[in-house]
């Protein structure tokens, strides 16, 4: 059966999509499940059949989006281009995806830290894929490579300090601006990679 004729992943993408768009308007506190429940037009007991708690939605929503992301970055990439290339290229089409969706931005990178422990356990997992990935495109053997190889923390540092332009773009209410970010972020990728170790 194609996944968009399972109810249950309807449902379920019904209730993720609610959760973006309730954060959004009224912010994450003051969402209730049954504002969640009204929007995707299911039952609260349709809710409760996908998720424990309205914790449990926000960080669904932040992983799939997530790994939305991660697909973007991916799609981006061209082994044939040198890593560094492939990176900026990366970058512009993930900055340019986040752009797009303010409303999603805004729930996915403020909201989540509002959940305290398990709000920062999820994103030190999608950082941590982010940076898996990071490795995997700059280490990739690739002829002329003139970079020793790219350690995991500071694969971790180039997220870190990715996300910390973009927070600072969505707290300015600036998201437009993300892809200008592509020139700053790649320099920042090039130094990391090619400085000394």
């Amino acid at each position: 059966m194609p996944v968009s004729a399972d109810p249950d992943t309807s449902h379920r993408r019904r209730l993720l999509d609610a959760m973006a768009e309730a954060v959004a308007a009224k912010g994450y506190a003051d969402t209730t499940i049954a504002d969640l429940a009204a929007i995707a037009r299911v039952s609260r007991r349709t809710f409760y059949e996908h998720f424990a708690t309205k914790e449990d939605c926000l960080i669904a929503l932040y992983e799939a989006a997530s790994r939305q992301s991660l697909g973007v970055l991916r799609d981006a990439i061209d082994p044939t281009h040198d890593p560094l290339t492939q990176a900026e290229k990366a970058l512009e089409a993930y900055l340019s995806t986040m752009a797009s969706n303010p409303a999603l931005l805004k729930t996915l990178f403020i909201a989540i830290l509002s959940l305290g422990p398990a709000g920062l356990q999820a994103r030190r997992r999608v950082n941590q894929q982010l940076a898996d990935f990071i490795v995997e495109v700059v280490n990739r053997p690739h002829e002329g490579r003139q970079h020793p190889p790219l350690p995991p923390a500071l694969a971790l540092s180039i997220v870190g300090g990715i996300n910390e332009l973009v927070l600072q773009k969505v707290e300015q209410d600036r998201i437009g601006e993300l892809p200008q970010l592509t020139a700053t972020t790649a320099q920042f990728v090039r130094a990391v990679v090619y400085g000394p170790r």
